[in-house]
């Protein structure tokens, strides 16, 4: 059954630095990755942040006229594909654009869409940001993205084509 509630760790309720345009940004609760040099980890643990109406979250969005965007990050909004591939269905419907981040691949995320409700968050996000975040490869001319091996995903692009397509940024 489909939960209304969504667990978060914060909300920017108006940005410039997570995806092109005003963006309204939801940080998940919860990640199982442990990056190395993580830039949030407080929002690691599964059981913190604050469990949130998702239906009231989206018409707040619709309160702000200047928002273009919309930005999944965290934590890891795939660790609970449930709740935000509810919310971006019905973001979809106001014509916003959808960004989210994840530490899972791409390629890892369609073989397991079924077995984790991974494929209908995807079917309903335009950029996908993949990718471990990586200390090693950390680079701070990097637009919308930490470190060198993540990838900037056109979703859509990618799922006509089977493979992956990105959007590079500079």
């Amino acid at each position: 059954m489909l939960r209304k509630k969504v667990r978060l760790a914060g909300i920017v309720y108006e940005s410039l630095v997570n995806g092109p345009g005003m963006r309204r940004v939801f940080f998940a609760q919860g990640c199982s990755h442990g990056c190395k040099g993580c830039f949030n980890p407080s929002t690691h643990d599964f059981k913190s942040g604050k469990l949130m109406n998702t239906d009231e979250l989206i018409e707040q969005i619709k309160s702000n006229p200047l928002i273009t965007g919309i930005t999944f990050s965290g934590g890891d909004p795939f660790e609970q594909a449930e709740e935000f591939s509810y919310m971006a269905g019905k973001i979809k419907t106001l014509g916003l654009n959808i960004w989210c981040y994840t530490g899972y691949t791409f390629e890892y995320i369609l073989n397991n869409g079924q077995k984790f409700h991974w494929q209908n968050l995807v079917n309903n996000i335009d950029v996908l940001v993949d990718g471990k975040f990586e200390e090693s490869k950390k680079n701070s001319t990097l637009k919308f993205r930490g470190s060198s091996n993540q990838r900037i995903i056109d979703v859509n692009a990618s799922l006509i084509s089977h493979k992956v397509v990105e959007i590079f940024y500079n």
